[in-house]
């Protein structure tokens, strides 16, 4: 932070103190906006990575409900149509990839909750229908892979809910197992980290939601980690954030608590504690997607505030101080 030297003549003398510009403050952690996506501008997209690609599908343009799908090549910094998803057009669905392919369902196609499963190949840029999720057909639920399986939870289909549903791609099949503790919830936030998942935030009956829980992927065993309210220094929650992990750091940002915020923190699951960096640098949202590339770089996309959809793009740079030029 700047400060600024003022002095002043009080009863014949100099004296002199400095003012603190809180404008000027930095912190660590520097988004960068990159290539604007292609397509319409909108919310609630589904998102998954592959490799050294990221794909996108659907959203909600405030009038319309989408299925084009995209690629993001992030060396070249640009995007690519592929083909068109072959399920109903929708928001609020979720994505995941397991062992080269993308996995995607769910979701609201304005009249309607959704359950059907679609599994994309990016070599032949085709799509199959695979097994309909085996809950019951919601949007705004969490997803995530661990351990060469796919699972969703959460969600509403009605109400909220907390049930997780194991999918398993070299038998199309899908199993419950046992479910998160701690309240039901839609708009949660989940990342992954050394084959466990966090989940965290969201909404119940109209009650921001204060807990953090860890699934380990191999023993499918739920533990509480600490909660986000912790000594009142910790303002992480929130609903329809947007979650990511760069190398061994859990990441959220933007989302609503009220209002539409921004704020970006940092779980360190060594200490089981949050550090916040430097607030989202574009313009807050809600319903963003987001993206992790081979777990090294990381990126925040669309959404929306009020009635404004948006196009841009930004990556999270967590170890380099904020630069306002850039």
């Amino acid at each position: 932070m700047k400060l600024f030297n003022y002095i002043l003549p009080i009863l014949g003398l100099l004296v002199t103190f400095s003012c603190v510009s809180d404008e000027e403050e930095t912190s660590e952690g520097n988004w960068v906006r990159r290539s604007y996506f292609d397509g319409d501008n909108r919310s609630n997209a589904a998102a998954f990575s592959i490799g050294d690609r990221a794909f996108v599908m659907g959203g909600y343009t405030g009038d319309e409900y989408l299925n084009d799908f995209w690629e993001y090549n992030p060396t070249g910094d640009y995007w690519e149509r592929k083909g068109d998803f072959p399920g109903t057009a929708r928001s609020n669905a979720v994505a995941f990839s397991v062992d080269g392919k993308g996995y995607i369902g769910t979701g609201y196609d304005g009249t309607d909750k959704l359950k059907d499963f679609w599994e994309y190949d990016p070599v032949s840029d085709s799509w199959t229908e695979v097994a309909s999720f085996g809950g019951t057909a919601r949007y705004d639920a969490v997803g995530f892979s661990l351990t060469g399986k796919g699972y969703i939870g959460t969600g509403y289909d009605g109400s909220e809910q907390k049930d997780f549903w194991q999918y398993d791609p070299s038998t199309d099949t899908w199993e419950q197992i046992i479910s998160m503790g701690g309240a039901k919830r839609q708009g949660a936030a989940a990342f992954v980290i050394d084959d466990i998942a966090y989940v965290c935030t969201g909404i119940n009956n109209g009650s921001y939601e204060f807990d953090l829980w860890a699934l380990d992927g191999n023993t499918l065993e739920w533990t509480q980690k600490e909660d986000l309210d912790y000594d009142d220094d910790y303002l992480i929650y929130r609903s329809n954030g947007s979650a990511f992990t760069i190398g061994e750091y859990g990441y959220i940002t933007v989302g609503s608590r009220g209002s539409i915020i921004g704020s970006t923190w940092e779980y360190r699951p060594s200490t089981d504690s949050w550090a916040e960096k430097t607030d989202y640098e574009g313009t807050f949202r809600t319903g963003a997607s987001a993206f992790s590339i081979n777990g090294e770089r990381a990126y925040v996309l669309l959404g929306k505030s009020s009635s404004l959809r948006f196009d841009d793009i930004w990556e999270l740079e967590p170890f380099v101080d904020y630069d306002e030029e850039d």
